[in-house]
């Protein structure tokens, strides 16, 4: 008879110590994977090490309204899983706008600027798409146009916060496969829509996983928790924690797999959290682009869901060089860069409410990761099963929406759907 466990004093869900699959993190991806496998009918446990589900998304209150600290878009509508599921379920999708705010010296931008700046956001990606067709990798920032006139630094800051790193650390023959073409957002954040598709899966929080034993037929999970045996596991783990060998695998994994982990370098994005009652931008979920002075903000997304919330974006070089000060050191930059723009009276009821740090975070380390010139082809290194036993799966395994909650959602469903696939036939 197998064993049980229930997934804690309050709930009914009973966890089964031997399932057919065991699922490391409840994020995206294994969540999607959970829910997968579950509709095939196999036995599934997941183990998370936080306190919560949703990984790298999660929503919190801020006076009432909920705001995402993690992630926050819904990319590539068309092609993303958490979009189609959400119309299917009924949930509040709404289209992000496609026309932003354009301001200089703090004052609405001309007609003519601001297609300047179109037309050079639209000649970079030409650029880099066409460049992208060659064999020969390189990194992203190379094959940028030279006739983009004085607003290309603003575009290749823009790409580079996007990316996660500076495009000269990107590779080009990944950075096209960025669809950011029809976005999404849904009302009350992100992150609670994650948890509301992992609600009444079989999680046990506070689990931290620590090994994976797969030298006999199937695998051996020692967490936090318990050891756990099943057919087989999908490690969900994202790339900058499996590198700081937060979980050891007997024997050691295959070079070809090991080499791969190791590629990725961590991509960073993160939210300085605005209140800003009185912002002079109109209309919700408008990306607001600032010029004319001495800096600008790296990205800044205004009056999210129609609220007062604005989030003041960090790209890794910024984010980087406050890790060497103290905690309000990103609330004073939004202030100095806002201020140079829109003067002190402007925001004399400016409250900032948090600033998030993923890149510091123990089981995140990172909010993305990101694949450098060069080492592309790693993504399908991870993709192969390990002796079809143990499969990887999150954002960094998707090619055409890394980065992202419905990459990893996609990579979870992609890796059920093999494992079921697998069990099925050995039946």
């Amino acid at each position: 008879m197998r064993e049980s466990v229930p997934l804690d004093s309050s709930s009914a869900i009973i966890l089964s110590q031997e399932p057919d699959v065991v699922i490391v993190g409840a994020g995206s991806a294994g969540i999607g994977a959970a829910r997968r496998l579950l509709a095939s009918g196999l036995t599934v446990t997941v183990l998370e090490a936080r306190n919560r589900i949703g990984g790298r998304t999660v929503t919190r209150s801020f006076k009432g309204h909920p705001v995402d600290l993690g992630a926050h878009w819904l990319h590539a509508g068309p092609i993303n899983p958490l979009v189609k599921l959400g119309f299917e379920r009924g949930e509040p999708l709404r289209r992000a706008p496609t026309e932003g705010h354009f301001y200089v010296r703090g004052k609405p931008g001309s007609r003519a600027q601001s297609v300047a700046l179109d037309r050079a956001f639209a000649m970079a990606d030409r650029a880099m798409t066409q460049a992208a067709k060659a064999r020969e990798d390189q990194p992203a920032a190379k094959s940028l146009p030279p006739g983009m006139g004085p607003l290309g630094h603003r575009v290749s800051d823009i790409h580079g916060l996007v990316s996660g790193r500076p495009l000269d650390e990107v590779s080009l023959h990944d950075f096209p496969s960025m669809e950011y073409a029809d976005n999404l957002f849904i009302a009350g954040g992100l992150g609670d829509y994650v948890g509301r598709l992992g609600k009444d899966l079989p999680i046990r929080l506070n689990a931290a996983v620590h090994a994976i034993d797969w030298s006999g037929q199937g695998v051996q999970v020692d967490s936090s928790v318990g050891t756990l045996r099943a057919k087989a596991a999908i490690v969900t783990t994202p790339m900058t924690v499996l590198q700081a060998d937060a979980i050891r695998f007997a024997p050691a994994l295959p070079d070809e797999v090991r080499e791969a982990i190791h590629g990725f370098t961590r991509g960073v994005y993160e939210h300085v959290i605005l209140h800003w009652p009185d912002a002079p931008f109109k209309g919700p979920d408008r990306l607001a682009t600032l010029i004319g002075t001495h800096r600008s903000p790296p990205g800044l997304l205004t009056r999210i869901d129609n609220t007062p919330f604005h989030f003041f974006e960090l790209d890794q070089p910024h984010a980087m060089h406050f890790d060497r000060r103290d905690v309000h050191a990103p609330a004073r930059f939004a202030r100095e860069i806002l201020t140079e723009h829109f003067g002190h009276r402007a925001l004399r009821n400016l409250s900032v409410m948090h600033a998030t740090t993923w890149r510091n975070d123990p089981w995140s380390r990172a909010s993305w990761a990101v694949i450098p010139p060069g080492l592309a082809p790693i993504r399908d290194s991870l993709k192969a099963p390990v002796a079809g036993r143990i499969w990887f799966a999150g954002e960094a395994l998707s090619r055409t929406q890394w980065g992202t909650a419905g990459g990893a959602w996609e990579e979870g469903e992609r890796a059920a759907g093999e494992i079921a696939e697998r069990l099925k036939a050995s039946r």
